[in-house]
């Protein structure tokens, strides 16, 4: 079951992009979505049953085609399969025939197989090359299929994203390759059970630096966060729905199974310098969406927000910490892929996204749309009842009590400024809500000519290729948040494993 999970999409999306050239995009659309909603049931089936696949890859290097899904990589290698279920349900909105539908969806099935790949690998090696099949597509989704009305634009945010994913990965495979070496094996269950024993600290610290900054340009994290906006606000809805909810949940896994788990004290001595890094970027994304004018851009930086409150779970280095961080993670990853999904079909009927334009209320014109941007913007501000709080609220405690070692008034401080971030959340996603859903400023603009027709001050509603994987993001949104425990009792045993070495 796990091998097919991750074979099927690898299969159908190499298969579209040799031989597809004559599907029209809704054709290729539906091949994708069938293929992802099989490698979603095979995925969880697969995690349900504990299938494992241990077989030899490079025997004179001791290296296994090794894959498993436990407690910690399972909940992430089902939300890879939902978000591009959802995402390949938005394209089959296209009904033109476009010689590159093929290209796109076997592009959107690559990454999702090599997402499934890294969160089932239970090889150290392995995982690094899973991590990368899962950057080629995507620098094809962001380059290729980008905003077509700025071809400039989009290659730059194409160029962005691989120098700084080449760095960071780089830096990983470095990590990756003298953890191994000093431990003598690439087996992740039996570097996370040494937890470092045998290492010396020196070494230790350097394992942790090389693999959490090449890990954090992944997530990432402040300041090496520049290349995120650029590439949400260029890529296509689908491009940005497995950009957030897929790529940067690996970076935030990665931390978790590779320098938390396998060098627990080197990575506790940079831990500090991490949670600082985290609740600045909790800070700089909020202040930057009290002011941005796109609203994809906008999207984005609350992103590096939320991730922010992900990376100061993890530096805690308690149980609190790492469940708050991994919940988090499932939460922002259901979170932005309705927001995005929502927002980019937003872009496409206004033929942009700038908030300064005015423009009529969702809530008289497009109210199904304006009820999935509203679950969207509660969601992301925190409130109580919905996914996302669980996370950031957790996140918050777990800072006031560090883990043993960790300055205490230091993790205090990043509380603090978690909270602050909470409240930024509340202010720019109520300054959304104002001018796109009341529609604040429309009457003014229709009175000085600007938005008083159909073109400018009123929006259809998203087709039903958009609501419906909508409307089930958003109900997963609601579930999450009214029974944590669903989550929580899968995802505890195997966290307390690690959190506990």
């Amino acid at each position: 079951m796990i091998a097919l999970a991750c074979a099927l999409p690898l299969l159908a999306g190499l298969a579209l992009l040799v031989g597809g050239a004559e599907l029209s995009r809704p054709a290729a659309a539906r091949t994708g979505l069938l293929v992802a909603l099989a490698t979603l049931v095979l995925t969880a089936v697969a995690w349900w049953d504990g299938a494992v696949v241990d077989l030899p890859w490079l025997p004179a290097l001791g290296l296994r085609l090794h894959l498993a899904l436990d407690g910690i990589s399972g909940p992430l290698a089902v939300l890879s399969g939902l978000v591009t279920v959802t995402a390949c349900t938005t394209a089959l909105g296209g009904a033109r025939r476009r010689p590159e539908g093929a290209t796109f969806i076997g592009c959107v099935l690559l990454t999702l197989a090599g997402a499934v790949a890294t969160f089932a690998a239970r090889d150290a090696v392995l995982f690094v090359v899973a991590f990368e099949v899962v950057l080629v597509p995507m620098w094809v989704l962001i380059s290729r299929f980008g905003d077509r009305r700025d071809p400039e634009r989009r290659r730059a945010a194409g160029a962005r994203f691989v120098l700084y994913t080449a760095f960071g990965s780089t830096l990983m495979l470095l990590g990756v390759l003298l953890l191994v070496a000093r431990a003598g094996t690439a087996d992740l269950g039996e570097l996370g059970r040494a937890a470092g024993e045998g290492i010396d600290p020196r070494t230790q610290v350097v394992i942790a630096v090389l693999l959490t900054i090449g890990l954090a340009v992944k997530v990432p994290v402040w300041p090496l966060h520049s290349w995120l906006p650029l590439a949400h606000t260029t890529a296509p809805t689908a491009g940005s729905m497995l950009l957030a909810a897929v790529l940067l949940k690996m970076g935030t896994y990665g931390i978790i199974r590779l320098p938390l788990a396998t060098v627990p004290d080197g990575f506790a001595r940079i831990a500090p310098v991490l949670g600082v890094c985290g609740a600045i970027g909790i800070i700089w994304g909020g202040l930057v969406c009290l002011v941005e004018r796109e609203l994809k851009r906008l999207i984005a930086f609350s992103s590096i927000a939320h991730m922010g409150f992900v990376v100061l779970a993890l530096a805690t280095g308690t149980a609190t910490g790492v469940a708050a961080a991994l919940y988090g993670n499932i939460a922002h990853g259901v979170v932005s892929a309705l927001l995005f999904l929502v927002v980019g079909g937003l872009k496409h009927r206004w033929a942009g996204d700038d908030l300064t334009r005015p423009r009529g209320a969702l809530r008289e014109h497009a109210p199904r749309t304006g009820v999935l941007l509203m679950v969207g913007l509660a969601a992301g501000l925190g409130l109580p009842g919905l996914a996302a709080f669980w996370g950031e609220f957790t996140t918050v405690v777990a800072a006031l009590d560090p883990a043993d070692g960790r300055p205490h008034l230091l993790f205090v401080g990043c509380a603090a400024a978690a909270a602050v971030g909470g409240a930024l959340a509340a202010g720019y996603s109520l300054r959304v809500a104002r001018l796109v859903w009341v529609g604040e400023g429309h009457e003014a603009g229709a009175a000085e000519g600007h938005g008083s027709d159909e073109r400018d001050g009123i929006t259809t509603e998203l087709g039903s290729t958009e609501l419906l994987p909508g409307f089930v993001l958003a109900l997963a949104i609601v579930v999450l948040g009214v029974a944590p425990g669903l989550l929580l009792a899968v995802t505890d045993p195997a966290l307390a494993a690690v959190v506990g070495r």
